[in-house]
């Protein structure tokens, strides 16, 4: 088994640097309103003094037109685009025909979330899981009941597509999340100290990651 890893809400440069020495696969900034928000062109700048190799950046947006995703993509080397508002099929179709990238969805948690699953069935590369929290789309530091993720990856294997699950993950309690064999983790606050990326963290993270997969072989 090889879970995916991906670290989202990279704020600076020294964010940005940090990432790329870990073993993510995937390093996320998030363009929406948010405390953790990133202009385009400053990131541009980041992205000048360091090296990504095989690492892949996925944008976030909440809510955005097909028209300023595609500036961003115009600015960056995007690899997925992340939709983690509430975005419409239709919506997401433009966005994936003006950018050329894959989409991936973010569901939050509840009782509707497996149908609104399966509404995205057609459109959606993949889907980020995270806990609905009013007044904030994502990076909350809050977990959902993970006893429905079965249900979520069940749904995302129907669709052939990867399912992360966000929302409240930290080194104290990832181990107990990959006991539900999810294809991915997202992990934003629960990587940071003081509101900067923590190697430390991210390394105590990855050691747990690792252990795992290695106990599944």
């Amino acid at each position: 088994m090889s879970v995916l890893l991906k670290y989202c809400g990279h704020q600076s440069l020294s964010d940005l640097q940090k990432g790329i020495k870990s073993c993510a696969d995937y390093l996320g900034i998030i363009f929406a309103e948010s405390k953790r928000k990133v202009d385009a062109h400053e990131a541009k700048t980041w992205l000048k003094m360091v090296d990504l190799g095989k690492k892949q950046l996925v944008g976030v947006f909440v809510n955005s037109s097909a028209e300023d995703i595609y500036a961003v993509t115009e600015l960056l080397p995007l690899s997925v685009i992340q939709c983690h508002g509430t975005e419409t099929v239709e919506q997401i179709a433009k966005i994936k025909a003006a950018t050329d990238l894959p989409v991936w969805k973010a569901i939050h948690h509840s009782e509707e979330a497996l149908s609104k699953m399966r509404q995205y069935a057609t459109v959606a590369d993949g889907y980020i899981v995270d806990s609905r929290v009013k007044g904030a789309w994502g990076g909350t530091g809050i977990s959902f009941n993970w006893e429905a993720i079965p249900f979520y990856l069940e749904e995302a294997n129907r669709q052939g597509v990867p399912c992360f699950i966000a929302g409240g993950i930290t080194p104290d309690n990832v181990a107990q999340l990959l006991s539900y064999r999810p294809h991915g983790v997202d992990i934003s606050s629960g990587i940071e100290e003081n509101g900067k990326k923590s190697a430390r963290k991210m390394m105590e993270i990855e050691k747990r990651v690792k252990h795992d997969v290695q106990g599944t072989k």
